[in-house]
């Protein structure tokens, strides 16, 4: 198979802001506006995580997945980046190209990004979801997330609601 999952490397930039563009543009479809999605750019993705890798080094980790050799998904987890949760961790990102959907590579990423973050120290795990984003919120509720309650509200083209999932991490 050699699927891998490694750390990124400044110049995997192209390659995680290609995944990032075509998973955004697939996953997104009938969500965010498609004059939003249509206006994402690798090139411009490519130079803000060029920029991110660097910036968030040791605060943010970022993962390749890797499938022989062809960044196929990335993923991004840090310390939880709302106030109310000190304990908790959080996968920022995780997507994977729209050709790879459904064949098992999403649950090795999440896997390792939960892992990643039970080895960090953290008790729990969150993450944010867009509240239509209907096959997103039960791939992470086969892992046990539960929407807590707390949703805010984004513009991506138009007025959007995220919604807070949480996990815990005690094994």
């Amino acid at each position: 198979m050699d699927f891998l999952i490694r750390e990124v490397a400044p110049m995997d930039a192209y390659d995680v802001a290609t995944v990032h563009v075509h998973s955004w543009q697939a996953a997104y479809r009938n969500i965010i506006p498609d004059e939003y999605l249509l206006r994402l750019n690798v090139e411009k993705s490519a130079e803000r995580f060029a920029k991110d890798f660097i910036i968030y080094k040791g605060k943010t980790y970022y993962y390749a997945a890797e499938l022989k050799g062809k960044i196929i998904g990335n993923l991004a987890v840090s310390k939880c980046r709302d106030d109310d949760k000190p304990d908790a961790g959080e996968i920022i990102g995780i997507y994977l190209l729209p050709s790879y959907w459904g064949m098992g590579y999403g649950r090795k990423m999440m896997e390792f990004g939960i892992n990643k973050l039970h080895e960090l120290g953290y008790s729990y795990c969150c993450l944010w979801v867009l509240e239509n984003n209907i096959r997103a919120r039960k791939f992470y509720e086969k892992y046990g997330f539960i929407f807590d309650g707390t949703k805010k509200e984004i513009n991506l083209g138009r007025p959007l609601v995220e919604i807070r999932y949480m996990l815990s991490l005690s094994k």
